[in-house]
């Protein structure tokens, strides 16, 4: 029984799964900025194009 508890607290106090998490939060997160930020980067360029567009054809 002292070493099943030995074994629960030697993993509870490995730290080392823990920063590959972080990283995947991070890309994670990084991603959804970079998806949110071409959503609007692509109206604003839709709309650009569309005024370009109708300028060249009057």
């Amino acid at each position: 029984m002292k070493q099943f508890f030995a074994a629960a607290k030697a993993f509870s106090q490995d730290e080392d799964g823990i920063t590959a998490i972080e990283y995947g939060l991070i890309a994670a997160l990084m991603a959804a900025a970079i998806g949110v930020a071409f959503t609007f980067i692509s109206t604003a360029l839709t709309g650009k194009f569309t005024t370009i567009a109708g300028q060249i054809s009057a």
